[in-house]
Order: C-alpha cells, then structure tokens, then sequence
C-alpha cells in the first residue's frame, strides 16, 4: 500500500442507494477523477466500467462524487472484482456488509 492511501481519506456515501450514476452509454469523468488523456468509459464493457469504478472510489473526495459517477446495482455486481487498496475495501465493507458476502462473479 501506498503513502498516499493511507493519508487520503476514504469518502463514503451514507447509503447505497445514493448512488445514482449513468449505466449506460459513454461516461466521463472530471479531471479532479480522472487526470489522464482519456477521461470516457463505455459503460457496455464490464472491464471500462470496472476502471471507471476503481479509479471513482479512489479519487473521490466526496459522497457527491461517488453519487454522481456509481451506481448501486452496478456496484454491488462489480464489487468483488474490483482492484481497490485493501484499506479502501475494507472502509466500504465496514459500512455495507451486503458488499462483504459478494464473491467474485457473483450475480446481483
């Protein structure tokens, strides 16, 4: 784990069902998110919207950010199979114990 995790806070939304965000078409994130030269996920293809997941969970530094980029349904179906650091899994599992029992490939 790096430095940089364990000084950044992790944000959390108070409730799953905040999350809110597009499941369908081509996303982008802003540049506080995503800082590299292609900031668009197609969220048809599990894998760009796996990236787009991982790196909103790691960069957000809010509850809005998270509302306004993930959605639930979409995060409880990824969930396990996402690369997240240890202490950010576990700060989200902490809070939501139906996200702790999903295993990998696991439908929603």
């Amino acid at each position: 784990m790096s430095r940089y995790t364990k000084a950044r806070p992790c944000a959390l939304p108070g409730a799953l069902a905040e999350l809110r965000g597009p499941t369908s078409g081509v996303a982008s994130l802003p540049t506080r998110l995503h800082w590299g030269p292609d900031n668009r996920y197609d969220l048809a293809d599990t894998e760009d919207t796996s990236v787009m997941y991982e790196r909103v969970i790691r960069e957000a530094s809010s509850a809005l950010d998270l509302a306004e980029h993930l959605d639930a349904d979409t995060l409880r179906r990824l969930w396990a199979d996402l690369i997240i650091p240890r202490e950010i899994r576990a700060g989200w599992e902490a809070r939501f114990l139906e996200l702790r029992h999903r295993q990998s490939g696991a439908a929603a």
